[in-house]
């Protein structure tokens, strides 16, 4: 079988003048990254298409470690409804280099259903992630220099600053350092520590963001700590904020490239889902819609946790409504919830597919509390069964749900034909409009309360002290009425990741909430989330060459 990199560089890409050319961008419009890479200036966003087109979601349920194919299912389904004569781009977010060289290896997709050219977008890309890492740092410095200096300085405590620094890398050795060290000349000593790019609020907020001057804005309410007479500073009291938007000045706008089959894509922004908001930029959907007349994106990992923050968070903020939500499924993912070992979870066992239906069942019940329309994608694996798949289409229909086969990596758009018609006849017939899980106004305990007992299936919450005192200092800086991204484990609904299937009759323990107010949301923090992963006990990093010719190996 060959890999995923073998397969993409077997196809003849088109110039990426071509590919916009299908868009109805000019080439001399195009800041091109040479051949097959380009952003697409601002002023191609339409607010009157925006608003009349259709904006497809992919979410899935509760992933297994290695995730069940959003992303090769949401560039499949694109190629498909190009291949019905639907004018359609998939809009994603770009990787992360973390998961790239540690566990789970690239994120564009796989087999026949790829973005490209795959090396690159894996990569460095356009730069993008390395200016939202220099952005924030640029903030973390100013910080630590305000704190120093004698005569220019806020009264910063700097037992107050939360701010840290970011690198696109997992480091755990990072996690906690200190800084400051080596006499006066060195700085103030402080413990901080590193975070890696995809958690930090500069991503969340040039993703929430309508064009340079709201980000700017956005940049300057990032909350920083407090002086020593508990006084709030903002980024805006450092003057960081007009710098911070100098430095993404080019990171703003959304990047073109293409699928394995030409489909346009445009790839933008990359916050990660188990922290912020987990979707590309506002931006970038946008762009899409402004382009064409369907719109495939997709919410990081499950539906209660990308998806939900998709809603309440992102539609809210852009105004946009998606017209369908395709739930990614697996049959390896229901035998997991079933309580199948994961070393086992290859071999044939339709009753373990039974067992993990509660899952899909509970994902489906919460898509209906948004009042939206669904369809189920099954990303069909080799070594599933015709028995394993029929049981999960069994149990759709009788809910009332249609399931759909889709074999997307072995046959790219060709292998979601069904699954496109599907999916067009339901945005055509539908006029529904998403409706929020909480209103705003409300306050921040009865928003996570919604979130936890609708959502995730919790009977009660319970709140640390840290927490407790959070809330009180949210109340004051005048911040109650922002929404809520809680902050929790992707291999669960519940809170504790070895809660596998629909569990039931859980407390959810909130133990601190930071404070986002750049982004323009707060993280209630449950469990143990780690803003700075480590790398597992063999990275993929070691797989990985070039060789004399700059042929690249093991990048999958």
């Amino acid at each position: 079988m060959k890999t995923d990199l073998e397969i993409a560089r077997e196809v003849k890409m088109k110039h990426i003048r071509d590919i916009a050319s299908t868009l109805g961008i000019e080439e001399d419009d195009l800041i091109t990254y040479g051949k097959y890479k380009a952003k697409i200036p601002l002023s191609y966003l339409n607010t009157e298409n925006i608003n009349k087109n259709a904006l497809i979601l992919v979410s899935a349920t509760s992933p297994t470690p290695a995730g069940e194919g959003k992303t090769t299912v949401s560039i499949g389904l694109s190629q498909a409804l190009n291949k019905i004569g639907r004018k359609t781009t998939v809009v994603l977010r770009e990787p992360s280099l973390g998961p790239v060289f540690g566990m789970k290896g690239g994120a564009t997709g796989g087999g026949h259903s790829q973005v490209l050219p795959m090396e690159d977008i894996n990569l460095h890309f356009t730069g993008d992630f390395a200016a939202i890492e220099k952005a924030h740092n640029l903030l973390a410095a100013l910080i630590d220099n305000n704190i120093q200096s004698k005569n220019h300085n806020l009264g910063i405590d700097p037992r107050t600053v939360y701010w840290k620094r970011v690198m696109d890398v997992n480091d755990r050795s990072l996690r906690k350092i200190i800084v400051g060290l080596g006499g006066r000349t060195s700085g103030v000593p402080r413990e901080t520590g590193f975070d890696i790019t995809a958690a930090s609020e500069v991503m969340a907020t040039l993703c929430l963001s309508d064009n340079l001057e709201h980000l700017k804005e956005k940049l300057g309410n990032i909350f920083v700590g407090f002086t020593y007479d508990r006084k709030p500073v903002y980024a805006r009291d450092l003057k960081a904020n007009g710098a911070m938007t100098l430095l993404l000045k080019d990171a703003i706008m959304p990047n073109l490239v293409q699928t394995s089959e030409g489909t346009p894509a445009i790839i933008h922004g990359g916050p990660f889902a188990n922290i912020a908001q987990g979707t590309n930029s506002v931006i970038a959907t946008r762009m899409g819609l402004s382009l064409s007349d369907y719109v495939v994106t997709e919410a990081g990992f499950g539906f209660d946790l990308g998806a939900e923050k998709f809603f309440d968070i992102k539609c809210r903020y852009a105004g946009l409504s998606p017209k369908v939500v395709v739930l990614v499924t697996t049959v390896r993912a229901l035998k997991y919830h079933g309580g199948k070992p994961l070393k086992e979870i290859k071999e044939a066992d339709a009753a373990a597919v039974k067992k993990g239906l509660p899952n899909l069942e509970k994902h489906l019940e919460n898509i209906k509390r948004f009042g939206v329309s669904c369809v189920v994608a099954i990303n069909k694996f080799a070594d599933d069964t015709d028995h394993e798949l029929q049981t999960i289409i069994d149990r759709c229909s009788e809910i009332g749900v249609k399931a759909v086969v889709a074999d997307v990596w072995g046959k790219g758009g060709e292998g979601a034909l069904a699954l496109a018609e599907t999916v067009a006849a339901i945005a055509a017939s539908t006029e529904k409009q998403w409706q929020p899980l909480y209103e705003l106004d409300w306050d921040i305990p009865k928003k996570i309360e919604t979130i936890a007992t609708k959502v995730y299936g919790a009977k009660a919450i319970d709140y640390s002290l840290k927490a407790k005192d959070d809330l009180k200092k949210i109340e004051d800086l005048g911040l109650s009425k922002l929404p809520v991204c809680i902050a929790k484990t992707q291999k669960s609904l519940s809170d504790n990741p070895d809660l596998l299937g629909r569990p039931k009759d859980f407390v959810v323990t909130v133990r601190e909430i930071e404070i986002a107010a750049g982004a323009g949301f707060v993280i209630p923090i449950t469990g143990e989330i780690m803003r700075m992963p480590g790398l597992p006990p063999i990275p993929a990093a070691e797989n990985m060459d070039i060789d004399a010719n700059g042929t690249i190996t093991g990048l999958a």
